[in-house]
């Protein structure tokens, strides 16, 4: 995944969706110390657990390149998260769907945030094809082409997408949620988008 998402030290991104933070983790240690966080929960998952678990995440060293804040997915970054050089979204752009989020508002927001030639590069969980968002909430799962579709509505150009992800034999009928599903044998997609 971070192969496919084009990390590199000293880059300014942001992810949405951030939950614990085990990708966000991640991201900081691959920009290290010279670069920046920005990494978004929504409201409707505050609580002490999430409190509890960015309490030690941010108290790592790693991580002293990051901030963590609550934002609605309709506007999901901070004023001084401009300019950055990349969006990650892993697993979750079916919960803006599924909570009720304004999609296309939040996909503007990570484009005005991201400097041209910026990355927007999305995993999530897969519906079956022609359900459209039907499954985000009940299966935690989005048809991939509403993806595409509302991504490139607000500006953006698909530049790749891979199979590292990919499971053909998921049958998509199943809740793909991980605090249901521990073996993560789900089918997920991979796209990067760039603002041109």
């Amino acid at each position: 995944m971070l192969t496919f998402f084009g990390l590199a030290p000293g880059m300014r991104v942001a992810e949405l969706g951030a939950g614990g933070g085990y990708s966000t983790e991640l991201f900081a240690r691959s920009v290290g110390p010279s670069g920046v966080v920005y990494a978004q929960d929504t409201p409707n998952w505050d609580g002490p657990g999430l409190q509890k678990a960015w309490e030690m995440r941010l108290g790592r060293p790693a991580l002293q390149n990051t901030k963590h804040f609550m934002r609605q997915w309709d506007d999901p970054l901070p004023p001084e998260a401009k300019g950055l050089d990349a969006v990650y979204s892993v697993a979750v752009y079916h919960d803006a769907i599924a909570e009720k989020g304004d999609t296309g508002k939040m996909n503007q927001a990570v484009f005005a945030a991201l400097k041209r030639g910026g990355v927007y590069a999305i995993v999530d969980n897969s519906a079956k094809a022609g359900s459209g968002s039907t499954d985000a909430e009940r299966l935690h799962r989005i048809d991939e082409q509403v993806v595409r579709d509302q991504v490139q509505q607000a500006g953006f150009r698909l530049v790749a997408e891979d199979r590292f992800l990919r499971n053909p034999d998921d049958p998509r009928d199943w809740n793909a949620d991980s605090g249901v599903n521990k073996t993560h044998t789900q089918d997920r997609f991979a796209l990067k988008f760039v603002k041109p």
